[in-house]
């Protein structure tokens, strides 16, 4: 009786996390993205957002979110700041601040390595949660900057999960595919691949559920 009374006394005064986690979703607007690209990255972005099971999550969670623009090496952008989801207003005001969300950049490059350091930096005023984990999404692989490698091995030193939304062209292979899996993300991260633009909200949704959800058992 008395192991009982003092498990139930533990739970009442250890408080709930804060935070389930913290993700970080750096999107890709280089060269390579059209205007009516960038569009369908930020309406695909708001459409996951306002995902009934997403935005039940991410009330529960208290997850916290942030937006990073990237092109080149020298072109990273927060356009969205750390905010807290802690009831359904705050999923309806960050899925209409993304769709607002101005191009940061044009006419760059693709550096994801650069995106990366970036975004780990920018971990460090993020909210104290359980997880933190960034999710890059992108069209094409690098041609300028640092590789991608030290940031990996960077994130898997702070902890952080690298998980990557690879955006395939026509034609055969997937080579962004690839690059994301072999040389960007964490060992503990994944890679979902859209098979164009147009698959890109879809997949974002899957992306950003998979992300949320807790694995129990």
């Amino acid at each position: 009786m008395f192991r009982v009374v003092a498990a139930s006394l533990a739970l009442l005064v250890s408080p709930a996390r804060a935070c389930e986690t913290a993700l970080l979703l750096a999107m890709d607007v280089s060269n390579s993205i059209d205007p009516a690209e960038y569009a369908i990255q930020v309406e695909g972005l708001a459409f996951a957002m306002r995902d009934p099971e997403i935005a039940a999550i991410l009330v529960e969670d208290r997850i916290a979110l942030a937006v990073l623009q990237w092109s080149g090496p020298a072109h990273q952008a927060l356009t969205l700041g750390w905010r807290q989801i802690t009831e359904p207003a705050d999923v309806s005001a960050f899925a209409s601040a993304a769709e607002r969300m101005e191009r940061a950049f044009v006419l760059s490059d693709t550096a994801p390595g650069a995106a990366l350091q970036a975004a780990l930096d920018h971990m460090a005023a993020a909210p104290a949660c359980g997880r933190r984990v960034i999710d890059i999404s992108g069209d094409g692989t690098p041609n300028s900057g640092p590789s991608a490698s030290a940031a990996r091995v960077r994130a898997e030193r702070m902890g952080v999960t690298i998980n990557g939304l690879a955006i395939e062209g026509p034609g055969h292979g997937l080579p962004v595919t690839n690059y994301y899996r072999q040389v960007l993300i964490t060992r503990d991260g994944f890679v979902l691949t859209a098979r164009s633009h147009l698959a890109y909200a879809e997949t974002m949704r899957r992306k950003i559920l998979r992300e949320i959800a807790r694995v129990l058992g």
